[in-house]
């Protein structure tokens, strides 16, 4: 998403320890994981979980594609999807990575990508990425029929099973 608005938006997270009562977390700093580590596995991600609240306000969770680009991440899906007409209600989200032993949890805002090019450019990302034709949708994409959601980190967390509770990192986004 490379657009001077976007990149303006950039943030730099702050890092401390997740609040995690009775789990043992140690004092200080040493151990906590940088975003670069956290920002590696949110472009690697293949697939990734987003999770959105119903109107009733139970979860709805379901696995899509979608790419982490400038400080931010992207996915696509239908207007009608029950994740579009969640975000509609209520932007508040989580998307998640892939890789439960290095876990990286992002709770943001969704909103809809409105402009165009930025959506082109996205539209090939998704192709490169996943090695998938995106013709068939691009008409409706493009014409903003179909959304393109960018969801800004607000929270984010890290986990690393292998560098136990240590790694355990919150970074924190101000806006």
């Amino acid at each position: 998403m490379p657009s001077q608005k976007t990149r303006s938006r950039i943030v730099k997270p702050r890092v401390s320890r997740p609040h995690m009562p009775g789990y043992g977390l140690p004092k200080g700093t040493k151990g906590l994981l940088p975003w670069s580590w956290a920002e590696r596995r949110l472009e690697k991600s293949h697939n990734y979980w987003i999770t959105t609240v119903k109107p009733d306000g139970y979860p709805h969770t379901m696995i899509v594609w979608g790419l982490w680009r400038d400080g931010v991440f992207l996915f696509s899906t239908g207007r009608q999807s029950r994740k579009a007409r969640n975000l509609a209600k209520n932007p508040q989200c989580v998307v998640c990575t892939e890789q439960a032993d290095q876990a990286v949890i992002v709770e943001g805002i969704a909103e809809e990508l409105l402009d165009v090019e930025l959506r082109r450019a996205s539209l090939k990302r998704y192709e490169r990425k996943y090695s998938f034709d995106m013709s068939a949708m691009a008409a409706d994409i493009l014409s903003l029929k179909e959304p393109i959601y960018v969801v800004r980190p607000v929270v984010a967390f890290g986990l690393d099973e292998k560098k136990s509770l240590n790694a355990a990192t919150r970074w924190l986004f101000r806006r």
